[in-house]
Order: C-alpha cells, then structure tokens, then sequence
C-alpha cells in the first residue's frame, strides 16, 4: 500500500505542478497548533491521505485513511490527527521543521482524484523589541543619532512611533534602513523639535505585534538668544529706586547667566543685576555699558543679550532757597539768593511769582545758576522767589518769600470838600508802603488823636471846617509823607443847589485839574524810571 501511495503522489505532484495553481498559505506560532483543511468538502472515497514536502527532502506520508481508518507516520506520532470526515490535519505542537508544503489527497468511491495543497509556515513568536541608540547625549545642530530597534520573531515588519502617532519622517535629515529582525532610524543634525514625545518601535507578522518600551532621546540645545527684562533701560537710573536687570534664555540644561561690565565680568550679579550689586563692585558712576552672557556646558555654545548702557545717579533731594533775614530797603539794599540741594543738579530756573526770571541790569545769575544777586532790591522785588532744580531722573523746588521795606509814597486824602453842619463824613488817607504805615490826623496843626487810614465827624459844626492832614509814617524806613485837604462846613440848606457862579467856579477848577494833570503827566516821562525784571 505505502509504495502505491509514494507512486501516486509523485504522479499527483507532476499533475498539481502542471496546473499552475496558487498555494494558499497559512502562518501559525511555533510551539502552537495548526489545523489544515480542504478547500472543498470531501466526497466519499475509498483513501485518504495527507503528504508534507520542505522542498529539499523526500516527501513524507504523514496519514493515510483507508476504510476510515487512519494511520499515522512513526514521526508524527501524537503530533497528527486526521478528521476521517472532513479531511482535516492537525498538527500540535509545531517546530520549525513544520514549514513546508502540504497536499491532500483523496480517491473517491466514484470519479477520479483530487488534490488539495497548502503552504504552511511556522513562524518564530516575536519578543525582545529593544531600542538602542548609538549616543546617549546629543547636541543640537551637531549629532547624528542612529537608533536601532532589534526583535526576536519571524517575518517581521517594523514601524515607528513618536508617542502615539506614527514618526513622520523628515525626508532631508531622517532615513530609515531595515533588516530581516531589525530597522535603524537614523537623524542628522538633531534638532530639539525632531522628537519631542517618547519614541517606541513595534514588530509584528501576520499573526503577533509587540511595541519596544518608550525611549526618550535627550537632545542638549541652546543658549537661545538672550532676552532683558525689562528690555530697554534709561540712560539714568535713581540710586533710590528698587531697579533691577534681569535676563533669561531657552537652553537645556539651563544655561548660566553671567553679568559683564565693560567686557568684564560683574562679580555676584547671577541673572539679576541689582544697585546693590553694583555698589559691591563700585560701578554706575559712569554710563557704561552692560551685558549678559548666557554659556551651556553641555553644548558649548554661549549667547550674548544686546548691550545697555546706563549710569546710577543719586535724586535731587533736600532743595531750598535762601535769602537774606536782614531788613531789605528798596534802593538801598542788596539781597543774594542762594539754591541748594543734596545729589548732582543738572539745571536750575529761577521764577518770580510763577513767572520765569532772567538776568538783567539788576538781578546777577551764576555760571551753573546756584545763586542770584538783586542790586539794589526795589519794591517790585516784593513776592515769592522759586528755584527749580532737576537732574535726568528726580526734580526739587525751594522757595523763598522777599521782603522790601520802601514808602510811605505820597500820600493822598478822598473825602468831600464840603458838608452841612450835623451831616457825617469821612476822609480816607492812603500810602503805598511796605510795611504798612500808620496814619496821624491833624486839624489846622493841631492832632486829632486818630490813628487810623480814616477820619470820621460824626455830627460836623462851622467849627470843624479848615485844614486836615494826614501823615503816614513807616518804622522801618523812617519816611513820613503828608496830604492836605480842606473841609468846609455849610450851615443846614445851603448846599441843596448851586448858584450860577459857583457852577462856573467849578467848571473852571475842573479844567484847571486836568491841565495839571497832563503837565504831570509829561513831567513823569520825562524822568527815568527804575527798571523791573518782572
């Protein structure tokens, strides 16, 4: 019987391989089992039995089934089992030595043989997916990493991750190579943005798929260029302010950040430069110039920020103005104002009453404007003097208030000239003085007793008309000036209306008044006034 069946199949073999049929193919696990069927249902026949080639030794009868009994080859035994029904084979547990070509055979009770074949491949499991890299430190711009991903298994494949998406690769720095159990990604001229989540790598066949555990590349990069805060600086920088300089940088690891004053390193200044560093080191007197240098021990590179440039410079503080406390007489007198303050004072403007005062016959300024000289004070010198001084980062002001003494001036009386006996009336004495004059009344020489700028009769009678005048006097000056006036009193009813004559006399003593007044007029311009700064 077995050398009827080695015929056979040697003739079946001849006729499948003349046909030109495709061979499906089943893949199974090394170590597990396999069940090979028929592609067709199988009729009744009187033999049945299954053949295995590997395709370089002879082929192998693994179960013939005659009269529905089957009988399985000495090397298959417990390994074999045959569905007498169905025609199916299954074999548990496979080796490596399963691969192969498997054929059916069967002899039908009625009709002529038919074959049936399969391409078995017992696949090795997949295990151990690592992946190592050539580095294990790069540096950005500079390095290129080759990372190797390697398995165990049989007909593997191979893909990359970033994370949980697939590694999109860039075409011009990334290449893959691959291999029978490995695949090699190679990155040139890493850069910190190629792979910023875990990498992984999975193998797999047909039938398995395992994923390396994640690998983390660390890429060294920067200093990026150097940032200030805040980024620009004034040319000048209170001594009393809470300023401070700092700056910062992208790298990794973290850069170190060093302060440079004029190309020389600011001892403990870190990333911050603060006033009290700069005292430390017995800088900001000057403007000069400042930057921070920003240096990565691992890349080796370093990043300089742009240069500021700035000097300290202590506030105006303190400022007051000083005059003279001695009496001032107007004309007399000379008064030297001084301006003073703390710190370094860049101008000063002086004002007068909040009116700005400049230099003249009169009022003498200093070179830098520290000290004003007024010869001789005049009485429009009176009020309040300021002097303002500033520097590039602070202002002050100092006042002070000027006193000249000068009058009584001319005095003059207003009142009427006439009154009705009983009618009361009052004259007013005036002066311009500084300081204020007081004021005596005399009636045709004789005082009064009053010591005011006004004089009251109360109930005036005939007696009271003739010569009032008044004096006003200043105690510091010791100036007395004096004013006349006549009073007339009238006896009741004379003075209800005005004869023709005495309106006439009026007239005539109006235009009398005037002429005079323009003859004074001109006489005054004539003569040459005191000249006022303000």
């Amino acid at each position: 019987m077995d050398l009827f069946v080695s015929k056979l199949l040697l003739l079946l073999a001849l006729i499948g391989c003349s046909a030109g049929q495709t061979i499906p193919t089943v893949d199974a696990v090394l170590g597990g089992s396999v069940t090979l069927n028929s592609a067709a249902p199988v009729p009744p026949y009187t033999v049945l039995f299954w053949t295995f080639s590997d395709g370089v030794n002879k082929p192998v009868n693994i179960v013939t089934v005659t009269g529905g009994t089957p009988k399985v080859h000495t090397s298959y035994a417990a390994r074999a089992a045959v569905n007498v029904s169905s025609g199916s084979l299954t074999l548990n547990p496979l080796s490596s030595g399963d691969s192969g070509d498997y054929t059916l055979t069967v002899l039908p009770t009625v009709g002529d043989s038919t074959t049936d074949e399969v391409k078995l491949r017992v696949l090795v499991p997949i295990s151990d997916v690592v992946i190592t890299s050539n580095l294990s430190e790069l540096i950005e711009y500079n390095s290129t990493v080759a990372l190797n991903c390697s398995a165990k298994g049989s007909l593997l494949r191979f893909d990359w991750f970033n994370g949980s998406d697939p590694l999109v690769l860039d075409a011009g720095r990334m290449a893959l190579t691959k291999g029978r159990a490995f695949s090699a990604l190679s990155i040139t001229g890493v850069l910190r943005t190629d792979l910023t989540r875990s990498v992984s790598c999975e193998a797999s066949n047909s039938l398995q798929r395992m994923r390396s555990g994640a690998f983390n590349l660390t890429v060294f990069y920067g200093p990026d260029p150097v940032a200030l805060s805040p980024p620009t600086v004034a040319p000048f920088i209170s001594s009393s302010s809470s300023f401070n300089l700092s700056c910062w940088t992208t790298s990794s690891p973290p850069a170190t950040l060093s302060w440079f004053h004029n190309q020389l390193p600011v001892a403990g200044a870190g990333s911050v430069l603060t006033l009290q560093t700069l005292r430390d080191n017995g800088l900001g007197a000057a403007l000069d110039n400042y930057t921070c240098v920003a240096s990565n021990a691992k890349t080796q590179r370093s990043a300089v920020s742009t240069v500021v440039s700035f000097a300290v410079m202590d506030p105006v503080a303190g400022a007051r103005l000083i005059g003279p406390n001695a009496t001032l007489l107007a004309g007399n007198s000379t008064a030297n104002l001084s301006c003073q303050a703390l710190g370094r004072v860049a101008t000063r403007e002086w004002s007068k009453d909040g009116k700005a005062l400049l230099a003249g016959p009169r009022l003498t300024l200093s070179g830098d404007g520290s000290w004003l000289l007024i010869s001789p004070v005049q009485k429009d010198d009176n009020g309040e003097f300021q002097c303002n001084l500033s520097n590039a980062v602070s202002s002050g002001s100092g006042r002070y208030r000027m006193v000249v003494s000068f009058g009584p001036e001319q005095a003059k009386v207003s009142g009427p000239s006439k009154v009705e006996e009983n009618h009361a009336v009052t004259l007013s004495c005036s002066s311009a003085s500084v300081p204020a004059a007081s004021f005596t009344w005399k009636h045709n020489g004789s005082a009064t007793g009053s010591s005011s700028d006004t004089l009251t009769i109360p109930t005036p009678q005939l007696k009271d008309s003739g010569t009032y005048t008044c004096e006003a006097f200043n105690p510091v000056t010791g100036s007395t000036s004096a004013c006349t006036h006549v009073l007339q009193v009238k006896a009741q009813g004379t003075l209800d209306g005005l004869s023709d004559g005495a309106i006439a006399g009026i007239v005539v003593g109006i235009l009398v008044a005037i002429g005079a007044a323009v003859a004074v007029t001109i006489y005054c311009r004539q003569k040459i006034p005191v000249e006022s700064p303000y």
